[in-house]
């Protein structure tokens, strides 16, 4: 279902693309959206009603475009990654991954350093046991199927990267085109992009979206691997379920949304939800990207993850 219901005059975007929930120290919750020039925040006393338009939470001169924020909460501070291009680039390969630090999470962020070159896109940042990981994209031109994929890398601190990456997801499936021809003819761009990292004890699952937001088959699929809570996630062995040659989206297009994609997870009182990014099908007072923050609840049952999207 639908998150923030939009009201007459409102000053909020169109759109909600690539939402990002916490629920922070304070008890309450937040969204951070992608936005130019900067990341949108929406925040909520209550995880499903009541959600609030607060604005542009990052500042980062000389920076546009800011793609698929991520927040984390590390002792009493909060660090959002994100990308972003310069401001007087128009090469959207020229996305650069960075690190903002807020003293609470509603900002403002203030950018602190760049973490990867361009192109670097849609990261995920996670603390397990053995330490903290980030999960991103980057394009990939030598390959069966070339286009972006999902590569994992430990932290060292939360400003630095080990330097040692590992690709996790690479796309397997004509259903995760992107676009077929797009740099030269024959060769057709895949897409796998939007990672965000969960476990249940030692089953792990690494969430993604395929193909292009505006393709039919645009989708979320996740994979799997089985290991110890405190295993380095690099070294884990991802399958895609239910396996690399089967289209088997947890969400995709339905009767009345599509567009559906770039998820996170949150678990509240006992219970799993995903959050994603969607646009109402007929409405053709909204302009085609108009992706709305949804929320469902997702059931977990061993390696099978389920989703009965709502209106």
């Amino acid at each position: 279902m639908k998150l923030y219901k939009r009201k007459p005059d409102d000053r909020a975007p169109l759109g909600q693309p690539d939402p990002y929930m916490i629920k922070a120290g304070d008890g309450r919750y937040y969204i951070y959206v992608t936005g130019n020039p900067g990341p949108q925040l929406f925040c909520s006393d209550s995880l499903l009603d009541g959600w609030e338009y607060k604005g542009c939470c990052l500042e980062a001169p000389g920076q546009k475009n800011c793609w698929a924020p991520c927040v984390i909460e590390i002792d009493g501070k909060y660090y959002m990654y994100y990308s972003s291009m310069d401001e007087d680039s128009d090469d959207e390969h020229g996305q650069t991954m960075r690190v903002a630090v807020a003293d609470c999470p509603g900002g403002p962020f203030r950018f602190v350093k760049n973490l990867l070159p361009p192109f670097s896109i849609d990261p995920h940042m996670v603390v397990t046991p053995s330490g903290m990981y980030l999960f991103y994209c980057v394009n990939e031109y030598e390959a069966q199927r070339v286009g972006t994929v999902v590569m994992c890398d430990k932290m060292t601190d939360l400003f630095t990267m080990e330097g040692k990456p590992v690709c996790v997801i690479r796309p397997t499936l004509d259903e995760e085109i992107y676009q077929r021809d797009r740099f030269k003819k024959g060769e057709h761009w895949h897409t796998i992009e939007g990672a965000f990292y969960f476990n249940q004890g030692n089953t792990h699952y690494l969430m993604y979206s395929g193909a292009c937001h505006q393709n039919p088959t645009y989708f979320i699929g996740y994979s799997v691997a089985h290991g110890d809570p405190d295993a380095d996630l690099r070294t884990l062995d991802w399958k895609k379920f239910p396996d690399d040659t089967t289209y088997a989206p947890l969400l995709s297009k339905n009767d009345f949304v599509e567009g559906m994609g770039h998820n996170s997870v949150i678990f509240d009182n006992g219970t799993c939800y995903i959050v994603y990014h969607g646009r109402d099908i007929g409405d053709i007072n909204l302009p085609e990207d108009a992706r709305s923050a949804r929320i469902d609840e997702m059931k977990i049952d061993g390696d099978v993850l389920s989703v009965e999207v709502t209106r």
